[in-house]
């Protein structure tokens, strides 16, 4: 299907950003290890999320309604996988199908390795793609055996998780890290997890152990000269309520579009003191020209829509916000150099190759190196009508339409896949006063 714009004449309004994606797979996980009832309210139920709560009940759980909140009794740290019919899926033959979501199968790899029988991990072919290899390798010495090829989905994971000493590289996924602490607890000797330089997208991490100590479960974090040491000894998670933040990552769509075209918004349940990294996105925006007033748990943005340059910008710990820094740069006045996001060629895409891809597309001058990008902006086409493919990526179908509040012609072909991560994307944008629809 194809995204297409239809007229934007204001942008003001107050919205409730849509739920975190990041904190609602973990917060459904830890729910689903804990011992006793939790409810978890103010999820994302969006294709990625489900994915990871269809596969918490395959792993045992009991998880019931699906709305505001969401009940779940916990398996008390025992993991008995059933692989008869569920809600939503079938698994035949000890197979869980994750679709598109790479945050599901690195988090859930290494808890399915505290189940009594094996578990195969797949998806679609973007998730086949993603690689593993660095977290099979540290679960490895943890006592986890794993068969696969090419160290990628389909991913067979037997059980025998004992627990111990190992390290994992930084500079791939923070979610590999994520991972091996949210099983640790659970392991018969516990984990002592060294991550190695550079360590990238750290807040990811820090957003883990803070909802494990939610949860009831404490890691001890210490620094030895450059590498980190995450220690986690045997523990229980304890059911609990848990209320989902908004997500900074879903909500720069709406904020670049504010700065982008002009007005004044308010966007609720954004979190001052979060931990989430892509908060981020206020500094840069502030430093594009925009005027950013945060309240504890709000934040209002107004702009005239126009645009200044950064000299440099670092990603490193905000990957998932390439695609609205690059729109953002791709038409600010001046040239920007995004750096620290060689990991982002491991997400749903390349996301420098595709980004860069698209953006040449419509006419941008731009350098793409293996870490960074140096974009020149104010160089688009204005006299042609382009249809950007998304590359099945949310983030690119969900960037790119922002060109249009810039009289750009922009089409997204693939467009609907904003439904991984933003299922009231359409709904969000039109109530601050962007009109968009999809088409066949």
């Amino acid at each position: 299907m194809k995204l297409k714009f239809k007229r934007c004449l204001d942008i003001e309004g107050e919205i409730k950003a849509p739920s975190s994606k990041s904190y609602t797979h973990r917060a459904i996980i830890l729910a689903s290890l804990a011992d006793g009832y939790s409810q978890v309210f103010n999820p994302l139920l969006s294709e990625d999320t489900l994915s990871t709560l269809n596969a918490c009940i395959t792993l045992g759980a009991d998880i019931t309604n699906f709305g505001n909140y969401v009940d779940i009794n916990g398996v008390n740290g025992i993991i008995k996988p059933n692989f008869n019919p569920q809600p939503f899926i079938t698994n035949p033959e000890h197979i869980i199908n994750l679709g598109n979501s790479g945050t599901s199968l690195r988090l859930l790899t290494s808890i399915a390795a505290l189940g009594n029988t094996e578990v195969v991990f797949t998806g679609d072919d973007s998730l086949q793609t993603r690689p593993m290899g660095d977290l099979l390798e540290a679960l490895k010495s943890l006592g986890v055996k794993t068969e696969s090829v090419d160290n990628k989905a389909p991913i067979t994971v037997f059980p025998g998780f004992e627990g111990g000493i190992t390290s994992i590289s930084g500079n791939v996924s923070s979610q590999f890290i994520s991972s091996i602490l949210i099983s640790a607890p659970l392991t018969e000797k516990g984990v002592e997890l060294e991550v190695l330089p550079e360590f990238v997208s750290k807040p990811y991490v820090d957003m883990t152990i803070d909802i494990m100590n939610k949860f009831g479960v404490n890691v001890d974090v210490s620094l030895e000269g450059e590498n980190t040491k995450f220690i986690v000894k045997p523990q229980k998670y304890t059911a609990c309520d848990y209320i989902v933040e908004g997500d900074y990552s879903s909500s720069s769509y709406l904020l670049a579009a504010c700065a982008i075209f002009g007005g004044k918004i308010t966007i609720l349940n954004l979190f001052k003191d979060s931990k989430q990294g892509d908060k981020i996105i206020l500094d840069i925006l502030s430093e594009m020209g925009a005027n950013i007033n945060c309240d504890v748990n709000s934040v209002t943005i107004e702009s005239q829509g126009n645009l200044k340059s950064i000299d440099e910008i670092d990603l490193a710990n905000a990957p998932d916000l390439l695609p609205t820094i690059a729109i953002l740069a791709a038409l600010a006045d001046g040239t920007t150099k995004i750096k620290g996001i060689g990991h982002t060629r491991f997400k749903e895409t390349d996301r420098i190759a595709t980004t860069c891809e698209e953006l040449r597309k419509c006419g941008c001058e731009l350098e793409e190196f293996e870490d960074y990008i140096i974009i020149k902006g104010q160089t688009l086409n204005k006299n042609e009508e382009f249809i950007v493919s998304s590359h099945k990526d949310h983030r690119l179908a969900m960037a790119f339409i922002l060109l249009n509040l810039k009289g750009y012609n922009v089409i997204i072909d693939g467009g609907d896949v904003f439904n991984v991560s933003f299922p009231e994307f359409i709904e969000a944008m039109s109530s601050i006063g962007v009109d968009l629809e999809l088409s066949y």
